[in-house]
């Protein structure tokens, strides 16, 4: 769906030391959990696209957006998927969206996996170098247990999407064992918050929850859509996920997390 997004991603100039690492490499897939609380996602999950494509560096390599949290897919999602993806070309050359609300449901197993839905995704999306999944985390949790991935958790600069973002990363890790995290806040440019929010959620899940926030970055959602360079610290960002083995069986050791890695 257009409307998904809020304004216009662009290629940034600081990714050309990443492009040749992830050229000619497999699908990688980003999982980031849904929080109802920030009200731009749909800007951050653009900011985060534009850092993906600039990171893959290959106009020919996809980057799809998966938005299980949104609106309904089409009657078609089941038997055609591919027909499904929506080129979004007005914003990006390789930016497509999938609309997939329930749908990893429809591939649910006996063990209760929905892992079958990527499946079907790489199928339906055979050049896409990057799919970013936005789901619940308990559907997160679902459709990526066994592929042990390092969740990109949203937040924004008030309490209450503070405490969702924790409750995502805690149900992640206790109930699938999901135990390093990254984290995208939304605020406003060189806001003092940002680095106690992210210092507080590092914190928490360490005590609490025995987990990691491994990286974090902020974006300004008033950022004007003609600034067109992504900020060098999202670009980190998407480089650590990219790199990640998505589908390896165990989780990553991460680094330490300390407010200085945080720097937006």
């Amino acid at each position: 769906m257009r409307d998904f997004f809020d304004s216009d991603p662009a290629p940034a100039d600081q990714a050309d030391g990443l492009r040749r690492l992830f050229a000619g490499a497999r699908t990688q897939f980003i999982a980031v959990a849904a929080n109802p609380n920030v009200a731009f996602a749909g800007l951050a999950l653009e900011r985060l696209a534009a850092a993906v494509s600039a990171c893959l560096g290959q106009p020919q390599r996809q980057v799809l957006v998966v938005d299980t949290v949104g609106a309904a897919p089409h009657e078609m999602a089941m038997l055609d998927l591919a027909s499904c993806i929506e080129p979004l070309h007005e914003l990006a050359p390789n930016l497509s969206y999938l609309a997939a609300r329930g749908l990893p449901l429809k591939h649910v197993d006996a063990r209760g996996s929905c892992e079958g839905f990527l499946d079907a995704l790489m199928q339906a999306a055979p050049d896409a170098g990057a799919v970013i999944v936005h789901a619940e985390a308990s559907e997160l949790g679902r459709l990526f247990a066994r592929r042990a991935p390092r969740p990109l958790l949203l937040a924004a600069d008030h309490p209450t999407s503070v405490t969702a973002a924790y409750a995502n990363m805690k149900l992640l890790a206790q109930r699938h064992g999901l135990m390093a995290f990254d984290l995208l806040l939304v605020a406003a440019a060189h806001s003092p918050r940002t680095p106690r929010i992210a210092e507080q959620i590092a914190l928490t899940a360490d005590r609490f929850a025995g987990a990691v926030l491994h990286d974090w970055a902020a974006i300004d959602p008033a950022t004007s859509r003609h600034e067109r360079a992504v900020p060098a610290a999202v670009l980190r960002l998407a480089h650590g996920l990219l790199a990640e083995p998505s589908s390896a069986a165990a989780v990553p050791t991460p680094r330490a997390p300390t407010v200085a890695w945080g720097t937006p």
